[in-house]
């Protein structure tokens, strides 16, 4: 019980891994970066990049960077969203339940920040 309420505890979906030491901020500049970007879990296959960006500057403000992430082994995809001001992002975190595509979204604040795509190595 907490308070007048019975709580049911069950085991989570997803892993809660910690944050590779790599991703997480290095400098003062991607520090405040960080204090505009939120996570974005739950994310419909089927959405696009575009439509995750529509969707967040419709309800919060210009977009400055975003990813979007998926793979073949699990059935939503991730983002990271940063905004042009860190208001957005707070304004952001209470869209958390919101359905995009087909599934309600989970925002959370983001511990790291949109790095620019660094180019691939090709080996011979």
């Amino acid at each position: 019980m907490l308070g007048y309420y019975p709580v049911r505890v069950l085991p989570s979906k997803t892993a809660i891994l910690p944050v590779n030491p790599k991703f997480l901020p290095r400098t003062d500049d991607e520090k405040e970066m960080v204090s505009r970007t939120v996570y974005c879990t739950n994310i419909d296959k089927k959405v696009t990049e575009e439509d995750v960006k529509i969707f967040f500057q419709q309800l919060c403000g210009k977009v400055s960077r975003l990813r979007l992430l998926g793979d073949y082994v699990h059935s939503t995809c991730i983002a990271f969203v940063e905004f042009a001001q860190a208001e957005s992002a707070i304004l952001a975190l209470n869209y958390s339940g919101m359905v995009l595509g087909a599934l309600p979204i989970r925002v959370s604040p983001s511990k790291t920040p949109v790095r620019p795509r660094s180019p691939r190595v090709m080996s011979n």
